[in-house]
């Protein structure tokens, strides 16, 4: 076996050795995806050289392609690659579950206690600096997807599209697909390869554990089984519940975010924040920034602000006890929303070669990409509004729908925060975390003051 292909380059890791790490992953792993993906590099590869770079980063190249959180992916296709199925439902679990917990145990209290003058103040600042880490998220993305004058061509596009005419996000998505592979077939865009001047990728080591090679047997039978977890408890809450039912609905709709949700949680957050605020009224505007805030304080992907979103409708709309209904939201959200994720890395992984190979498939995600920052972009504009003025009105221009700020009810405070915020963030590049603490105590302080 070649040092590039085996799990380890120090022999097996014990199976009770890797779930402490992971746990400790999962725990530490606060900052985004970046950061995450640093911490586990450093733990992994760096301290304990369970894999090398090349496969580390042969499988973070994988993750990237893919729909949902892509640093949880990573967790769970670099647990399986070590132990196999086992492994990949430990390391991913583990690094989603402790903010899972978190989150909703945060959610209920905002439910028990959000009227309380020193927490309004709390969430106050929260929603303020919220609206400097989506611009520094648009920032980010901006730099790695924008490399063409057609990417930022798609970019505009995207934001127009979902911004003034109210174009689903999962349209937004197929079609940019769609576009970026007539382009690649057209000969249009670069190479998107990570081989040689070629754009041939190295087909890999066939060596390592058997469960690490492709078996057609083996992805059938995987397919079969988290399809049928994902797709079962989706058929039976709406017969059982009705198809109108909010849990019913939370179902179906964060089953199509898990599988539509590339470039990230910010991607997908202004439709989410459409859709649960316009159409299912789980939740207003101003909680949508509330939610957002709270998943940037707990550890695990930023993804987890959905079940903020699901236990609201929960507790409001299923005719339960808050709490009851709160955390059968949650629960329901939580199953939906990364159930798909293990189907695609225990039926995809062993194929990530081929994937990789596949120079259409990589022109049209590039371009997925390059649509999802004018998503973010229309997102950023969205917060803004609901951040920086109490009222907003929507008025329409024939097939344009506009969103229109009440300018006699802007929040000087809330621009104060928001600006410091991102003086903190993208000129002195300060510690999340510290940022948002800091804001949040400022919003406090004003409320009581």
């Amino acid at each position: 076996m070649s040092q590039s292909s085996r799990p380890s380059a120090a022999g097996p890791v014990p199976f009770g050795e890797a779930v402490t790490v992971f746990a400790r992953i999962g725990l530490l792993s606060f900052g985004g995806p970046a950061g995450q993906i640093a911490l586990m590099h450093r733990m992994l590869v760096e301290e304990r050289k369970w894999l090398d770079d090349a496969r580390f980063l042969h499988a973070l190249n994988y993750c990237m392609l893919l729909p949902g959180p892509e640093a949880m992916q990573l967790a769970t296709y670099t647990g399986w690659l070590l132990h196999g199925v086992r492994g990949g439902l430990v390391a991913g679990l583990l690094f989603v579950l402790p903010g899972a917990a978190l989150i909703t145990a945060l959610t209920i209290a905002y439910m028990l206690a959000g009227e309380l003058t020193i927490v309004q103040g709390l969430l106050f600042g929260l929603k303020a600096a919220v609206l400097a880490v989506v611009l520094e998220a648009l920032i980010k993305v901006s730099k790695r997807a924008l490399k063409s004058r057609a990417m930022v061509v798609l970019a505009v596009a995207a934001f127009v599209a979902i911004a003034f005419f109210d174009v689903p996000f999962p349209v937004i998505i197929l079609a940019a697909g769609a576009i970026g592979a007539v382009l690649h077939a057209a000969g249009r865009t670069p190479a998107t390869g990570a081989g040689g001047p070629s754009g041939d990728v190295p087909a890999g080591d066939a060596a390592g554990p058997d469960w690490t090679r492709p078996s057609l047997r083996r992805f059938l039978t995987t397919s079969a089984t988290w399809l049928s977890l994902w797709i079962v408890p989706l058929l039976a809450l709406r017969m059982l519940l009705g198809p109108q039912n909010v849990f019913a609905v939370e179902a179906g709709f964060f089953s199509t975010m898990a599988a539509v949700t590339f470039g990230g949680a910010y991607a997908v957050l202004a439709y989410v924040a459409q859709q649960a605020v316009e159409v299912h009224q789980w939740l207003r505007p101003d909680e949508m920034l509330t939610g957002l805030g709270l998943a940037e304080t707990t550890p695990g992907p930023l993804i987890l602000v959905l079940l903020f979103v699901g236990a609201l409708g929960g507790a409001r709309l299923s005719g339960l006890d808050p709490v009851v209904g709160g955390l059968a939201g949650a629960l329901v959200t939580l199953w939906f929303t990364f159930v798909p994720c293990f189907l695609w890395i225990f039926a995809g992984a062993p194929y990530v070669e081929t994937v990789r190979n596949v120079r259409w498939l990589a022109a049209a995600l590039s371009a997925v990409t390059a649509a999802v920052v004018g998503v973010i972009a229309n997102l950023a504009i969205w917060f803004a509004l609901h951040v920086l003025f109490a009222e907003v009105a929507e008025a329409s221009f024939g097939p344009l729908s506009l969103p229109m700020p009440v300018l006699s009810t802007f929040d000087a405070a809330a621009a104060l925060i928001a600006a410091a915020a991102g003086i903190a963030l993208l000129r002195f590049h300060v510690n999340l975390l510290a940022v948002l603490c800091v804001c949040a105590l400022a919003g406090a302080a004003l409320a009581l003051s």
